[in-house]
């Protein structure tokens, strides 16, 4: 006969207290990480404008039930839809990571931490909105920017350690974790209820990566952050019911989430939460790329120009090799047919062969209108992927945290070409100083695709200055992008 299960209630997992208390009692003071923020909210808003042009896209957004009316309702920027804020959080997020073109963070799991944003606007812009009408102040934009900065720091800093592509778990896990714990303090719910409101986010089903990798890979990957952070904007208004929650949920025996999801492990930890991801978080500004291959397309970019200066093309390439780190075979090193455009960018092979073909990498050149054409799979074909211990090392290196990726073209003439490589990609905190002119260049780019002159002009001139746009109330700026 088995001993009786003990019932005594313990105490909450350290590693939930830890996170509330991060968001409840740490100051952010760092100038480094609100700019960073400022210039991470324009350009996740930007991508999401981008988003607003693919019908795959939209045909998502909007209420649930068509014609809901939602007073003082979350409004999505670059529409005219005002929703509740979990259906406005999955909008919102849905369009941020649509073209996977919003920043991203690199460790022992990679993610991309502006997916927090859809969760934090949607319930910063609708509390805003029920403040007014009730003659309360609003919360304001330094408000989002300091709910950013600590989501992108509980994500990235539990990434930092732990795999959870590794035991088949997708990194929207973190995402709907980071959100439920800053919007639940957005909400105002007490330290129980933060606590409650973070477990519940851990014992919820967790998404597979499953439309992440062949044989499966598909759009679900475009929103699955979105689904993540409404997710997360829900279960804060469960706890905010005083609704009960789980406080061993990671570490309960055979039940917990180390036992059933991660193979008995418990979570570890390299630095404590301050501001740190959001400092070093990377930037997409040039290619609309999965992470792991940016530095590869910068390379393939230079590569066109040499090809062309010795009167080459594409046809004349016998054989690509690309010496890169373990994470990008493990991820995106991929042979046989691509299905659709979720799975051509995630593809190495695929995001080389465009660039070395037509020079350039646009959201476009993964549609099925070029994938159609023929040279490109010809020349896919051609790419091989070696790691170089050395690449993979300093990625990892948190001094470094590099993304190195080197090309060698060899000739049907026998020739080859001298490598071409590319250790930082141009939104590394290595070359912020050349990157951000390019990151605002890029939003006015996606501002442009969406509004008239003058309302891109009033934008512009909140977005661009730090002082003015910490002022503004959420309501107020969110209203910027109405169309």
């Amino acid at each position: 006969m088995s001993p009786a299960t003990k019932t005594i209630r313990q105490k909450p997992d350290a590693v939930l207290t830890d996170i509330v208390d991060y968001v409840t009692k740490y100051r952010i003071d760092s100038k480094l990480a609100f700019s960073t923020a400022r210039s991470c909210l324009i350009d996740t808003l930007g991508c999401g404008l981008e988003a607003l042009e693919y019908p795959a896209c939209t045909k998502l957004l909007g209420p649930i039930v068509p014609g809901t009316v939602v007073p003082n309702g979350a409004k999505v920027p670059g529409t005219q839809f005002q929703l509740d804020p979990v259906q406005a959080a999955f909008n919102i997020g849905a369009m941020i990571r649509w073209l996977d073109f919003n920043d991203t963070w690199l460790a022992a799991e990679w993610g991309h931490p502006s997916d927090n944003l859809g969760g934090i606007l949607a319930t910063a812009d609708w509390l805003s909105r029920n403040a007014i009408a009730q003659g309360k102040p609003p919360l304001l934009m330094k408000d989002v920017l300091v709910a950013m900065i600590k989501a992108h720091e509980i994500q990235g800093c539990i990434a930092l350690e732990n795999s959870f592509n590794k035991v088949g778990l997708d990194h929207v896990l973190l995402v709907k974790l980071a959100s439920t714990a800053v919007v639940g303090e957005m909400l105002g719910l007490s330290r129980k209820e933060l606590i409650n409101a973070v477990s519940l986010a851990l014992v919820d089903g967790q998404s597979l990566r499953t439309y992440r990798h062949s044989p499966n890979t598909g759009s679900r990957k475009s929103w699955a952050a979105g689904d993540a952070t409404s997710r997360a904007v829900r279960l804060a208004l469960i706890a905010r019911t005083g609704e009960m929650g789980y406080p061993t949920v990671l570490t309960a025996k055979t039940w917990g989430f180390y036992d059933v999801l991660f193979k008995g492990q418990p979570f570890k930890f390299q630095r404590p939460y301050g501001s740190y991801v959001m400092e070093n978080v990377l930037f997409k500004i040039s290619f609309p790329a999965e992470f792991h291959s940016q530095t590869a397309v910068e390379a393939a970019m230079t590569l066109h120009q040499q090809l062309a200066k010795a009167g080459k093309t594409a046809q004349d390439i016998k054989k690509v090799t690309i010496r890169t780190h373990e994470a990008c075979i493990r991820i995106i090193d991929k042979k046989g047919p691509l299905n659709n455009p979720a799975d051509r960018d995630h593809c190495i092979q695929y995001m080389v062969a465009v660039p070395l073909l037509f020079g350039r990498l646009t959201a476009a050149d993964y549609e099925d209108g070029i994938a159609a054409d023929p040279r490109i799979d010809a020349l896919r074909d051609k790419i091989v992927c070696v790691e170089d211990k050395s690449f993979t090392r300093d990625y990892h290196d948190p001094e470094k945290r590099s993304i190195a990726n080197g090309l060698t073209v060899e000739l049907n003439d026998g020739r080859k070409l001298k490598e071409v490589v590319v250790e930082y990609p141009i939104g590394h905190k290595r070359r912020r100083k050349d990157g951000i002119p390019l990151l605002e260049a890029k939003f006015r780019t996606n501002l442009a695709r969406r509004f008239p002159t003058r309302q891109q002009e009033r934008i512009l001139a909140v977005s661009l200055d730090q002082k003015a746009l910490e002022a503004m109330p959420v309501h107020e700026y969110v209203d910027l992008y109405v169309i």
